[in-house]
């Protein structure tokens, strides 16, 4: 039974790891605020990730049908939010750029959570990733035991908190040798790269 959850984390990992548009804001916020703002991020991203794993393992076809059904709509909520955390560091001040640290407040917390959660979750494809790569793994033996497919979801979780934990740890060992003028162009970076997703993400929608 241990099994299902090392093949969770194993899975939470493999799909976490591509760096997309919450990679880049994970890296954007630890060189920025630090690590502690980069792994909130993180970890708002491994909650997603959990949540799409439940409706996989659990096959809650009502709960996919809806998120399927809504695609659309999901996704260009979500290529608005990236457009908007986009221009927010393209065209942030340098003033504001090199302030060094971010405040850690609460409120700043759980927005940094919550946006890389909301983020994660309109993108709907994250669903038919998880269904292929439970089909691959075995999902019919975990999902015919509640107890198996809780412990694969619970990996999923596990494996995709620990890759967002080690890439904020990697990109906070850059920071402290990070000037003003770094964070700034940094900030641009990142930007403009969030910027081009959210266009793109529109784009792909509007071409459909």
């Amino acid at each position: 039974m241990l099994w299902f959850f090392v093949k969770g984390v194993g899975a939470g990992i493999v799909l976490a790891a591509p760096i997309g548009p919450v990679g880049v804001l994970c890296i954007r916020r630890t060189l920025t605020a630090g690590r502690l703002m980069g792994l909130v991020s993180g970890l708002g991203a491994a909650v997603a990730d959990a949540i799409y794993g439940l409706i996989a393992a659990y096959g809650l076809s009502l709960v996919a049908a809806w998120l399927l059904t809504h695609a659309t709509g999901l996704r260009l909520a979500g290529g608005l939010l990236l457009l908007a955390m986009g221009a927010r560091g393209l065209f942030r001040s340098r003033a504001m750029a090199g302030s060094l640290p971010a405040p850690r407040s609460r409120a700043g917390l759980f927005g940094a959570f919550g946006s890389a959660f909301l983020l994660t979750l309109t993108n709907p494809v994250t669903l038919m990733a998880f269904l292929g790569v439970f089909a691959a793994i075995g999902l019919a033996q975990a999902a015919a035991s509640p107890l198996g497919a809780g412990l694969l979801v619970g990996g999923v979780f596990c494996g995709s908190a620990a890759w967002w934990l080690l890439l904020a740890l990697g990109a906070g060992r850059f920071r402290r040798h990070l000037a003003a003028d770094g964070l700034h162009w940094i900030n641009r970076l990142t930007g403009a790269i969030l910027l081009v997703c959210g266009l793109y993400v529109w784009g792909s929608l509007a071409l459909s």
